[in-house]
């Protein structure tokens, strides 16, 4: 019953309320991006969505225009502003998401959204049953180191969470999710 009905509109109701109560934080990060590397605010891909659905993801952009999509592992490997290093550090290049959770092309907890390129991963999924899940903002990979994990542990960590969604759980992992923030920064 939670999973087909309630999650969806607790994700609407909490990406709205969201939405709202940090309109102001989203103006003052668009300003500061706008000066410190001319260009859109907003950085735009493609990601693969529940059932393989394509969808434009929104993040908070971090990196000078002139920089190329990679996977979140190859971050190492890519130039960020000063300030792109705050915002992903501080995870608010990720609040342009909840107008994916509210367009309904993501969740707020649920397995993370892939790359269309990373074609393992998404055929991970669909053999196990976590492409099945809507994307989400957090989710049981992400609360367990999610960037250092081969795309198998990764699609394990998936398939548990679309095997047992509940509102404990989901509860749970938005819980881990603000340790899991607290950890010391990564070294690039």
């Amino acid at each position: 019953m939670y999973a087909k009905f309630f999650k969806r509109f607790i994700d609407i109701v909490v990406s709205l309320i969201a939405l709202v109560l940090l309109s102001a934080l989203f103006l003052v990060t668009g300003f500061i991006i706008k000066l410190v590397d001319l260009g859109p605010i907003l950085f735009v891909s493609q990601r693969t969505g529940r059932e393989g659905h394509i969808f434009d993801f929104y993040k908070f952009r971090s990196m000078p225009t002139t920089t190329d999509v990679v996977a979140s592992d190859k971050l190492g490997e890519i130039k960020i502003t000063w300030f792109g290093r705050f915002i992903r550090r501080s995870n608010l290049d990720e609040l342009p998401q909840l107008w994916n959770i509210l367009k309904g092309d993501m969740s707020i907890i649920g397995p993370r959204p892939s790359l269309i390129s990373q074609t393992e991963l998404i055929g991970l999924r669909k053999e196990n049953g976590a492409l099945g899940c809507r994307p989400g903002l957090t989710g049981l990979a992400q609360v367990n180191s999610y960037d250092d994990m081969p795309f198998d542990v990764k699609a394990k960590f998936d398939a548990e969470y679309a095997a047992n969604i509940t509102f404990l759980g989901d509860l749970k992992i938005f819980l881990k999710t603000f340790l899991y923030l607290a950890k010391p920064p990564p070294v690039y």
